[in-house]
């Protein structure tokens, strides 16, 4: 997809965040649209069917929290990545936007060239899309073969029992995308017997073990997220 194609919203209270953003990001070819509340945010999201959507956590009418959730729940919005703006520190909003069903968040204050390097790597996501997943794909240096059950990591096979691989096919689709614990239970466990959310932790472990810790981060009280 062509950067002048790829639509962006840009929600946010503060007029200076909106002009320097905004700029920034028209600037690189992208269109460009913002609102300067939840409630203004919402409906232009409903109308310009964004590709993603940068927002603000404290709004007034509507904060960030309930805007995305309100958007998440839209059927034409599903496929829209979102991530929130939040202040250094604000580990109570980040954890809140995860669970309302944001991608990810950016940490403000944020620079210009900063911003628009972390834009792109939100857009990428956009690529995993497809309507079947790819049998054999790589991440960083681990090639998954969805069709034998085995990685490749750093040029050493590894043949995994089939829940330890299909957790990390999963988080391994959309690489840094945080995976909430219902939707990891869900995807790799389905309607087999109910597991508890410690299952999770366990596998989880044992890929931490088998191909590194630093591949596997947690978030605390939301779920789980794969990094390069």
């Amino acid at each position: 997809m062509k950067k002048k194609d790829i639509r962006i919203l840009l929600v946010d209270d503060e007029p200076d965040i909106l002009e320097i953003v905004s700029y920034n990001l028209s600037a690189e070819g992208y269109q460009v649209f913002t609102a300067k509340n939840g409630v203004e945010g919402v409906a232009k999201a409903k109308k310009k069917l964004p590709h993603l959507i940068i927002l603000d956590v404290m709004m007034p009418e509507m904060d960030g929290i309930e805007a995305c959730e309100i958007i998440r729940n839209t059927p034409a919005l599903e496929n829209s990545v979102i991530t929130f703006l939040t202040a250094r520190g604000e580990d109570y909003s980040q954890v809140a936007g995860f669970e309302a069903g944001a991608d990810d968040y950016i940490t403000k204050p944020i620079k210009p060239k900063v911003l628009v390097s972390k834009v792109k790597a939100l857009l990428r996501r956009l690529k995993d899309d497809t309507p079947e997943a790819e049998e054999i794909f790589k991440v960083g240096n681990i090639v998954i073969n969805r069709e034998e059950y085995k990685i490749v990591n750093d040029g050493t096979e590894i043949v995994l029992p089939r829940k330890e691989f299909e957790l990390l096919a999963l988080l391994t689709s959309k690489p840094n995308k945080v995976f909430k614990r219902e939707v990891i239970l869900d995807k790799v466990w389905g309607n087999e017997v109910v597991v508890g959310g410690r299952t999770i932790d366990v596998h989880i472990r044992k890929l931490r073990e088998k191909i590194g810790d630093d591949h596997f981060k947690t978030i605390k009280g939301v779920g789980y997220k794969f990094v390069v």
